[in-house]
């Protein structure tokens, strides 16, 4: 890999992974629909732009080696939002890649792909989809998306079903599917670099006691997770000590995600 494009690299993986991958990959380019700081030594930064822009989307991925994609929209929104961001602009990344020739996707799906599974159930990335919002909706697309891309064009794809990424896990359900940067790192590594990746589904989540996933496939790829929620947890749980608990968000786990406009009788 030459020139490796990070899409929403102004956000908070983003920013994380231009340091960790500085000097890893000889050039980095880097976008986003808002201002990014001035490129440095081995960076492009362009201009602001809108994935939903297929124009500007075919000048962003020429000559581009592979790319990491973590643009669009990161929560839930309405479906207009939604939809231009997370699937017309998906669709615009995959079909400007495949005619610019890029090799590799590394996208960042999401745990909301498979949100209304009970926390009681541990899944695996054969699972079948069951997104608890929109934005899930528009995750378990892009899996989809994916997988035709790599079957019908031969573009390498891993989709990281993405927990929490952080420094460290902030409540109790985040024990469960945080991922520290270094980890995530470590996957988009894979991604890009493993001689084997046709298509590929793996949980972004560090090596985390309480996990609710299977992640047998990230281990088999060559994912050796150094980070685990444990340590966080006796100072995490104690924090939320006698705070009200939403049962439908406790029950499922994405969380508030499936509780969030829920009208099925509790």
């Amino acid at each position: 890999m030459h020139r490796v494009l990070i899409t929403g690299a102004g956000g908070g993986i983003g920013r994380a992974l231009r340091e960790t991958l500085r000097g890893i990959y000889p050039i980095l380019r880097l976008s986003d629909r808002v201002a990014i700081p001035a490129a440095r030594d081995g960076e492009e930064v362009m201009d602001q732009l809108d994935i939903a822009d297929m124009a500007a989307v075919e000048r962003l991925v020429a000559g581009v080696d592979g790319i990491v994609h973590l643009g669009g929209i990161s929560g839930e929104s309405s479906w207009d939002n939604i939809l231009q961001s997370n699937i017309v602009g998906l669709y615009n990344v995959f079909e400007a890649a495949r005619r610019a020739g890029v090799k590799r996707i590394v996208m960042a799906t999401s745990n909301h792909a498979v949100g209304f599974y009970p926390r009681s159930q541990k899944i695996d990335h054969q699972v079948v989809v069951r997104p608890d919002s929109r934005y899930g909706v528009s995750k378990a697309f892009s899996e989809a998306l994916g997988a035709m891309y790599a079957d019908k064009h031969g573009i390498g794809f891993l989709g990281t079903r993405i927990g929490n990424f952080g420094a460290k896990p902030i409540d109790s359900r985040r024990l469960a599917i945080w991922i520290s940067p270094r980890d995530y790192t470590q996957l988009v590594r894979i991604g890009l670099e493993h001689p084997e990746i046709h298509f590929e589904i793996v949980y972004g989540v560090s090596d985390n006691a309480r996990s609710w996933y299977d992640n047998s496939n990230a281990y088999r790829l060559g994912y050796k997770p150094q980070d685990n929620s444990e340590p966080y947890a006796a100072e995490v749980l104690a924090a939320e000590e006698g705070q009200p608990k939403d049962p439908i968000a406790e029950y499922y786990q994405g969380g508030t995600f499936p509780s969030g406009e829920y009208s099925r009788p509790r």
